[in-house]
């Protein structure tokens, strides 16, 4: 009878449920690379250090960046995303009159970019010094030492926390049908309401997030060993083989 019941709601509502799993993952893979995208800036800059030659006036706004990521980062990593989607929504909703479809990506976007900063900021001071001590010592600059030499290595590092912030997003999207988007746990709602089988729909609703997230993990894992197969290295001279320079071994 359960199986029976399962079958029945999979064959009168499996495009509902369709619908659910479009927007979950349009909502959770966008949200999670914008997020990304702003763990790099915040994160970056959060763990830049300044020379000592660095003007007051450049001191000055790296200590302002520092205070306002630390509020943004405690903020909302410390709030529920249910209340963040609520208060987002409704406090820009006469501004910019947008449609749960994208207030649904811009809460996730800024949520997981507060994990994200900080799963950056640990890979880029988990490089060895001596890799930015010899990028420097080539005659690279700050920025060319960041993009070419540290941040790659900080993201392999930080890869495995990264991909996972994306499984977290495939499952966490369901709060946000707390602003009606149409996502997997907003259609599943609505099924249970329509046919009082609570038991076996959100049984398939079940199912079908651990589908997701085993795929995505899947996926993660073939990149994270692909990326595993090329390691950075940065000798100071051909001389000495206990420091580094810049070239890409292939292992395996």
């Amino acid at each position: 009878m359960f199986f029976q019941n399962c079958y029945e709601i999979l064959s009168k509502y499996g495009s509902s449920l369709l619908l659910g799993v479009k927007t979950t993952l349009i909502v959770s893979l966008i949200g999670t690379a914008v997020g990304l995208a702003l763990g790099l800036v915040v994160g970056g800059f959060r763990a830049a250090k300044l020379d000592i030659t660095a003007a007051p006036a450049a001191r000055f706004f790296k200590k302002l960046f520092d205070v306002i990521a630390n509020i943004y980062i405690t903020v909302f990593r410390g709030t529920p995303m249910m209340v963040q989607a609520v208060f987002i929504y409704y406090a820009l909703l006469n501004v910019v009159h947008w449609d749960t479809l994208t207030a649904a990506i811009v809460v996730i976007s800024v949520n997981t970019g507060a994990y994200m900063a900080e799963i950056i900021r640990s890979g880029i001071q988990a490089v060895d010094s001596g890799q930015t001590e010899a990028a420097r010592s080539l005659g690279m600059s700050n920025s060319q030492t960041m993009f070419s030499v540290v941040l790659p290595q900080a993201i392999r590092n930080a890869f495995p926390a990264i991909g996972n912030e994306l499984i977290v997003n495939i499952k966490d999207s369901s709060v946000l049908m707390i602003i009606s988007i149409t996502e997997l746990m907003f259609q599943a709602k609505s099924i249970a309401g329509s046919t009082f089988h609570f038991t076996e729909t959100y049984f398939i609703e079940a199912m079908i997030y651990l589908l997701l997230t085993s795929i995505a993990s899947i996926i993660l894992n073939i990149i994270e060993k692909r990326m595993n197969r090329t390691t950075m290295t940065i000798p100071m001279s051909d001389t000495d083989p206990s420091n580094a320079g810049l070239m890409e071994n292939k292992q395996g």
